[in-house]
Order: structure tokens, then sequence, then C-alpha cells
């Protein structure tokens, strides 16, 4: 991969210890695969990977339970129930604290890529920052007056990107060989609410690199595909095609389901992670089976809109530097990208938009939230944006919010289960074009859901069961986490937004 300096790219764990991560991993005697991608080395390198060898040159059996006691120091995942709080919105501002993370000190062997400034991570399993779950946090964040705590964060990523020529998943070396959902340039837009220009001028040099990054331009990578009428679209793709370091025997026992004939299982599993979206009914061939993955296959219409979103960005911050005819190009790609996303995602006999099928040169069939992207970049005509509202109404609304998907198979980002970012994006995309009485419905809704969960548990949570309340949401390759980042920046940011605007 592309760096941004001259810099020794750390090593991924199982690179960098190689037989000894995979039989830990393979063992199973830790419950969640990411603890020991996580695991801080007490010694170097060389020397846990020489133990490793004399132990097994010993012919007696290794304890690798106790090998690893020995050797590394374990992560914990601790339930975050924060001090007690007379209301729910102030249980949510104590998080913040909770969540928190001081400027990080390297350490040889870990895989933490230390960041200079404070950040929030989600909570639970994830111990570190996080690309697009971070512009949800900043939500609450700014509602919680935590500016400096945004800015830091945005800073943070400006950081990643000057260092590696992108922003990986998140702060780990196995993230690097792939990004998310790029949100960075609407990191920048909410900076620019109360900065105004000096937030073009400071981060239009990292607003490129992004854009070079998910352009092909600055790395090997194979984002960009072309269509048979000559228009370009993205896909999310990964630089690696070996199993995920935080879910490697995972990943093994789906290829041995696949079988030696399945070319770049890894790879799409890999691509779905970079979406978010791991896993979906939307990236597979069967529905009852992960691997029929088919990531690669799909320019996805959410990812679309946030480039063309990235390209609107640019194009305002060069103006803000006097960079006109830069800007100018800017403009002129997002129109290209909009009319491209409209021509290959809208599908007039089901009127909705999809992702675009690579392959079969179409709309794919997957019904998702990821259709009101759209609607939140402004890129939908009236009457698209009518007809999707409508289908939202009829077929996604639930008890307790916007259902993800149209189909319960297991997937976590399947039904029955909704999540605060895509309730975001939905409710912004329907007030964009005058629904506002289902916008509010949706908020009041998920705001209830989210209420009576933490009046039950004190947890807030990564996802939820938006069809069945009483209910835990499940599925996925882990339990429930709780915290959680982005479930907090959206619902302070929606109580404020429909709550109090009724009190007043």
């Amino acid at each position: 991969m592309s760096v941004g300096a001259a810099i020794d790219v750390p090593k991924s764990p199982d690179v960098a210890f190689g037989d000894l991560f995979a039989d830990v991993q393979r063992a199973g005697f830790l419950a969640d695969q990411k603890t020991f991608a996580d695991a801080v080395p007490k010694e170097t390198v060389p020397v846990i990977l020489e133990a490793y060898e004399t132990a097994k040159r010993s012919g007696a059996q290794i304890d690798l339970r106790e090998f690893v006691r020995t050797h590394f120091l374990l992560p914990e995942s601790p339930t975050l129930r924060g001090p007690h709080a007379a209301t729910l919105e102030e249980h949510l501002t104590s998080l913040w604290s909770l969540l928190q993370r001081a400027p990080d000190i390297g350490v040889i062997g870990s895989s933490l890529l230390a960041l200079p400034n404070p950040y929030i991570v989600p909570g639970g399993r994830f111990r570190e920052i996080y690309y697009w779950d971070s512009y949800f946090t900043m939500l609450g964040l700014r509602e919680s007056g935590q500016e400096e705590m945004i800015a830091s964060m945005v800073e943070n990523f400006a950081y990643l990107l000057r260092t590696f020529g992108l922003i990986p998943n998140g702060n780990r070396t196995y993230y690097l060989s792939r990004s998310q959902p790029p949100v960075f340039a609407l990191m920048v837009e909410l900076l620019a609410e109360t900065r105004g220009d000096a937030a073009y001028r400071r981060f239009l040099p990292h607003l490129k690199i992004e854009y070079a990054y998910w352009q092909d331009r600055s790395a090997p990578t194979q984002h960009v595909v072309t269509l048979p009428d000559g228009g370009t679209l993205n896909r999310y793709y990964d630089q690696l095609d070996t199993p995920r370091p935080e879910s490697f025997a995972i990943d093994e026992e789906i290829h041995r389901r696949a079988g030696p004939q399945r070319t770049e299982l890894y790879r799409n599993l890999r691509a779905a992670c970079a979406s978010g979206w791991d896993f979906s009914t939307r990236w597979l061939a069967d529905a009852s089976a992960i691997e029929s993955i088919r990531t690669l296959e799909l320019a996805p219409v959410d990812l679309n809109c946030l480039l063309y979103e990235l390209e609107r960005t640019l194009a305002r911050a060069c103006r803000a530097v006097g960079e006109t005819a830069e800007a100018e190009e800017f403009a002129a790609a997002a129109e290209r990208r909009r009319d491209t996303i409209l021509r290959a995602c809208w599908s007039e006999k089901d009127a909705f938009f999809f992702d675009y099928d690579i392959v079969k040169k179409r709309p794919a069939d997957s019904f998702t939230l990821a259709a009101l992207f759209p609607l939140f970049v402004r890129i939908a005509t009236p009457e698209q944006a009518d007809a999707v509202a409508q289908r939202v109404r009829d077929q996604f609304l639930k008890e307790g919010g916007l259902v993800t998907t149209l189909v319960n198979t297991g997937q976590q980002w399947d039904a029955p289960n909704g999540w605060a970012p895509l309730q975001w994006i939905a409710i912004r995309g329907l007030e964009n074009y005058g629904h506002h009485e289902l916008a509010a419905e949706i908020a009041r809704r998920w705001i209830k859901l989210n209420r009576e969960v933490y009046a039950r548990t004190g947890r807030m949570m990564e996802k939820y069961n938006v069809e069945n309340v009483m209910l835990e949401a499940g599925g996925g390759e882990y339990p429930g986490q709780d915290g959680f980042g982005w479930t907090n920046g959206v619902l302070l940011k929606l109580i404020r937004d429909y709550e109090r605007a009724e009190e007043r």
C-alpha cells in the first residue's frame, strides 16, 4: 500500500507473530478472536517468537493459554454503566469520559496505531477509534458541548491520512489494508459550521489525500469500476486476500465451507468490513450462506453518495482557498457521479435505489436502507424521494424504528436489527424532501426504544431489535456490545431535534 510519508508501516499481528498467531486463534480458548489481535506483547517480537520455537522444539505439549498469559497483556472489555444519572441525557453525557482515550503511546509489537490527540472509542470490544462511527459520535459530542474533542478527532484522521495515505477502518495495524465509508468530508463540514472557511483551509490537503485513495491515484487499489456507458462508480476493496486477524479462525472456517475453488473469498469478506455492514445479505449471492459473499461485484449506492459529498466538499474547500479551476473540476466530477448514480442505481420497476451489480450490469435486488443515502446527499429527484419514502413507511418502519433490510438471516446488518447511523441518514434524508411527519415518527420510535432498553438494562447498545423491542439484537460474529459511541451521538442529536423541539 502507498503511504503518505516515508515510514516503516508496522506489521499486522498475524504477520508479525506468524505461526504463533495462527495457532492461538485456531485453538479457540479466547472467546473473541479480536482479543489476541489486540494483545500487547510484554517482550519484543523476536524474543517471544524464540520462546515459542524453543517450546515447540522441546517436544512437550505447549499450554498455549499459559504461553499467551506469560508473554502478552490481554485487553478487557468492561461493561460501561457510568455513574448514577438522573436522566438518560445525563447518562449519555457522562459516558463520553468513559469512552475517551488519551493520546497513545506506541508499543512495539502492538497492533495499535498510536494517535497524537485524544479520541472517543465506540465501547466494548471496540477499543480503538473507528472511522465512520466517529462522525455519528461527533453529532452527540456537539450536543454535549465537546467541540474540542470533535476537532481533536478530525486532527487524528488527518494524521492518519498524512501518514498512511488513507483513513483505515480503525487505528490498528490489521486495518491498514482497507478504509470505511468515507465520511471525513462530513466531519470537515461539521467543523465548518462553527469555524467557517478556516476548516476548509486546514483540511483541504487531507480531503485531497482521501479522494486520491478512493480514486486509486495514491495506491495500487481497485476501488474504481467503469460501467458499460463509460460512467464510473466506486466499490469497497481490501488490499489483502487473507483471513482477517480479528476473525482469523472464523474466516478459515468460511473458506473451508466455500472450497478451494472460491477465489478472493477473504478479500470479499474484508471488503464487506470496509463497508461497515459486516455482514448483510446485500453482499451475498445466497442469503443463507456467508461463503457466497460477493462484495467486490457491487458498487454500493451509499459509498458513491458519500464520494459525491466528498467531491462537493472539495469544490467548496478549493473555492475557500482561491483554487477556482480545481473547484470547478471537483464540482463537475460530483455532477458526473450524481448522474451515474441515478442511471445505475435507480430501479424504475421497483421505484427504489439499489447497489449497482457490476457483473449483471444492472441494479442489484436487495432492498436496504442504503437507498436513503441519495436523499441524505440530495441527489434524488422529488419523485424518487417520494417513492422511497413510501416503501420506508410500508416495509421498513417497525415498532422501534427502521429495520436495516427486509430479510432475517442471522446476519447483524439484516432484519430484525436497526442501527443508529442508518436511522440518522434516513431521518435527515426524509427531512430534506419534506417528509417531516415520517422522519419525526422514525425519530420518536427510535428514541422510545433506546429509552426503554436503557431503563431495563442501564446500557446503550451497538444495535437494537426494532421488530420485537423486548428482545436483544442478535446476529454477527460477536455478542451485543454496549457503550456505545454512535448510538449515544445519534440519540443526543435526535432528542435535541425532536423531543426538545416539541417541548418548545
